[in-house]
């Protein structure tokens, strides 16, 4: 499965070819840089791993160090496998965004911004209690969430106040607008999670299928 590891920038507008405003994440993809080709002989199944970002050496362990040479890679910040990659690479070579092309529809994943400690009004969109008609302290509570004698427990799954955000999360079937390959950008149309600055995997769809040539 194609695949690039990149970094939210922003969000910005344009437009296209009929003259249509569209909302769009900017997103940086690249350059990628292949650290390790697995085969199903080695590894037993096929991936390509890459790095994203670079780092200095002095940062990096002695035996993530080694890895990096053994790939023939600078040391990045952040590594990712693709399983199945369609794309015949060996470890060093440089992956753009030119692997993708407009109007493809790609997936998203990311971790969403936190929220911090949160309450069932915010976190589960519970509606409260009454503002008026004598109700008094119970305006953003959640009710009753247990039982008396029997099973005498609250339930496993119950929705309550807690921590919120700061999740892995996959946004599905979103849409190229531009690729500019110089820059080393992706233009996706919509919002992916996560806040500026922190890393995205813009993988190929999984319910939209393409067929991809070998480069």
């Amino acid at each position: 499965m194609l695949g690039l590891l990149g970094k939210k920038l922003g969000h910005t507008r344009v437009y296209d070819a009929k003259g249509n405003l569209i909302p769009v994440t900017v997103v940086q993809a690249g350059p990628n840089r292949v650290t390790q080709v697995k085969t199903v002989q080695n590894d037993g199944y096929k991936a390509v791993q890459m790095g994203f970002d670079d780092q200095k050496e002095s940062r990096v362990s002695k035996a993530l160090l080694g890895h990096f040479v053994k790939g023939k890679a600078t040391p990045t910040k952040r590594l990712r496998e693709f399983r199945d990659f369609p794309l015949d690479v060996k470890p060093g070579d440089i992956v753009g965004p030119d692997i993708f092309a407009q109007g493809d529809f790609v997936d998203a994943i990311g971790v969403t911004k936190g929220r911090g400690f949160e309450g069932v009004v915010k976190r589960h969109g519970f509606r409260g209690g009454d503002m008026t008609h004598g109700a008094k302290g119970w305006h953003r509570r959640s009710g009753a969430i247990g039982q008396r004698l029997f099973p005498g427990t609250v339930m496993r799954g119950m929705k309550m106040p807690g921590h919120m955000g700061q999740v892995r999360r996959t946004t599905q079937n979103l849409e190229i607008i531009q690729v500019r390959p110089e820059e080393n950008l992706l233009l996706i149309k919509g919002c992916m999670p996560g806040a500026e600055g922190d890393y995205v995997v813009i993988r190929q769809a999984k319910k939209i299928a393409k067929k991809v040539s070998a480069k």
